[in-house]
């Protein structure tokens, strides 16, 4: 399988032939300004040193500090971590916000951890690479098994070495320890408003069938606002099972449930009409609208063919491999890619820096007021892109990503 910063540097030559731009403005984007490999030493409860190891890749600066989340998980290593901080550099061009592309990680698997040892290594990430790490400079974020706790700890950690008191350093804080009102639900939400911009262009109704693979903060947060908006949810599925039911599944109930049992598995048996379907059967299902919100690399050639969504939303990042997004494209399968679709939560995370560099806090309100706007401009410019190149629209955000940041090493 094609690992994901080969799956990202695809995308970038199948836009360089696209769009004729600048040799040296391709050059650059090939390579992270910088990326860290760095090694954490933590005390464990038991009194033993494990050694850990953690990443952060600073891809590029051109359009303000650097800024991308950063994820806990077994799997985690410095080419995925690449391709994130590349894809975040380009999702921030693509909603216009004066921040570039990092992404940082551990390979760690956070549930064998207790809470004081996930602490300690929280706070060692920081302290190994605090000297990059500064609002205006370098700004993270939480990501894949990382929680508002944990970032707390890490801005409490960074303030200690350093004496900032902003806590703009971090975001995706606890709100009240400096966080955004929103932030919980913003990925899903600026995915949603997205999706508002779009529908009628795609030729997507007001009551679509949507199909969400991932039932983490993201897909979760997708089913209650997409039902709550009219739209039938038909299926869902987690790591360790999927649910159907043709009639529309009781989403709020389906949440308490995975609350209550840590998964999706079971719901069927308690709920009449629904019923258990695998992972690979959900991605294949009839429906109006596929939301991919779980993780890189879903849907390959190997099971492509048997896409029947007429529009597919990547909540999640790289969920699709190139060599499939060719033959969505033929299949005239739409996709609304990453770049563009989940960039709510980075949106929200600067609204969060911006209030604590001003020492201001904003009501959810004046926050989704923000984003929405922003989010349908970002669409609508997208589409715009793809239509004047005559692509699809991930290489129609690709374009006006890489337009903006030409136009930065243009004026220095």
């Amino acid at each position: 399988m094609q690992d994901p910063f080969s799956n990202a540097m695809t995308q970038l030559d199948k836009v360089a032939k696209i769009k004729n731009f600048d040799d040296e403005i391709i050059s650059r984007l090939r390579q992270p300004d910088r990326d860290i490999k760095v090694s954490i030493p933590v005390q464990m409860d038991d009194g033993a040193l494990r050694i850990f190891d953690g990443y952060r890749v600073e891809y590029s600066n051109a359009l303000g500090p650097y800024k991308g989340g950063i994820r806990y998980h077994s799997s985690t290593d410095i080419s995925e971590v690449k391709a994130l901080a590349f894809w975040m550099a380009l999702k921030c061009a693509v909603v216009a916000i004066p921040m570039g592309g990092g992404k940082g990680g551990i390979t760690v698997d956070p549930k064998l951890l207790s809470k004081g040892e996930l602490e300690r290594l929280s706070r060692g990430w920081v302290d190994k690479l605090s000297d990059i790490l500064g609002p205006h400079k370098d700004v993270p974020a939480p990501d894949v098994n990382t929680t508002p706790e944990i970032m707390a700890w890490m801005a409490d950690e960074f303030e200690k070495i350093t004496g900032d008191k902003t806590a703009a350093v971090i975001t995706g804080k606890p709100v009240d320890k400096g966080g955004s009102l929103g932030r919980d639900t913003a990925t899903a939400q600026g995915g949603f408003y997205v999706f508002q911009a779009l529908k009628d262009k795609l030729g997507l109704g007001d009551k679509c069938n949507v199909v969400i693979q991932g039932f983490g903060n993201a897909g979760a947060n997708a089913a209650s606002i997409w039902q709550a908006a009219g739209h039938k949810i038909i299926a869902v599925s987690d790591s360790k099972s999927g649910v159907t039911n043709t009639n529309g599944l009781d989403v709020e109930k389906l949440i308490l449930h995975k609350q209550k049992t840590g998964s999706v598995l079971g719901f069927n048996q308690d709920n009449s009409g629904c019923k258990e379907i695998s992972n690979e059967e959900l991605l294949e299902m009839d429906c109006d609208l596929l939301i991919p919100a779980a993780f890189e690399n879903i849907i390959t050639e190997a099971n492509v063919d048997k896409i029947k969504a007429k529009v597919i939303l990547e909540l999640a990042n790289g969920p699709i491999t190139s060599a499939a997004d060719a033959t969505l494209f033929k299949k005239n399968i739409v996709v609304i890619p990453d770049v563009l679709a989940n960039s709510g939560g980075v949106a929200v995370s600067y609204f969060e820096w911006d209030q604590n560099l001003k020492n201001e806090h904003w009501t959810k309100q004046e926050v989704f007021e923000k984003l929405q706007p922003m989010m349908a401009n970002s669409a609508e410019n997208v589409f715009k892109k793809a239509q004047e190149s005559n692509t699809d629209l991930r290489m129609g955000a690709f374009i006006l990503a890489i337009e903006s940041i030409s136009q930065h090493y243009k004026n220095i």
